[in-house]
């Protein structure tokens, strides 16, 4: 029957049963198959993660010509990623460092969302910021960045947590524990 018309006869699900076929131009239905894809593939947008980075001694006035750069990409779609670069003692104060990423937040509420609060990534401390305002406004933004834990809790400290305590609460009892013996 499909050799009279010209077609294929095509099994489209071998698992059932009886096994199901169609009779189809097979050669068509693959061209028709990459087109969409071609299509979905066009619709997609692909969100790029940019970087801005920062010294913990720059001054606001300054911060700020980098900060229109960021607001710009937040715009277009672009999630940013912001870096506070530490030399030599300056880890020593990264207080000054999670104060400017609390400031830049509070900066950049109307425009962006922090994704993901500031953490040590080695000798700088990294904040993510994605497009779309921050509910709460400018104030929740900088509680956030200022509540947030600065390294993740090591192994040691995981593994004395009760079950039943969330990684926020076990960072809040390391650093009243860390604050008694300092």
């Amino acid at each position: 029957m499909a050799r009279e018309r010209n077609l294929d006869l095509v099994e489209v699900a071998a698992n059932a049963n009886p096994p199901v076929c169609r009779i189809m131009d097979y050669g068509k239905f693959q061209y028709e198959r990459t087109k969409k894809e071609r299509e979905a593939k066009k619709a997609q947008k692909v969100i790029e993660v940019k970087e801005v980075r920062i010294r913990p001694k720059t001054a606001m006035y300054h911060v700020g010509f980098k900060l229109n750069r960021v607001r710009d990409w937040l715009k277009k779609g672009n999630k940013v990623k912001i870096r506070i670069l530490f030399r030599a003692r300056e880890i020593t104060h990264s207080q000054l460092g999670r104060e400017t990423l609390a400031e830049i937040a509070g900066d950049l509420a109307d425009i962006a969302t922090v994704e993901q609060a500031p953490l040590m990534d080695g000798k700088s401390l990294v904040m993510l910021l994605g497009p779309g305002p921050h509910k709460g406004g400018a104030e929740a933004a900088r509680r956030a960045v200022s509540h947030a834990r600065i390294r993740p809790p090591t192994e040691e400290q995981r593994a004395a947590m009760p079950a039943s305590t969330s990684v926020e609460d076990a960072t809040e009892s390391v650093e009243e524990t860390t604050e008694s013996v300092a």
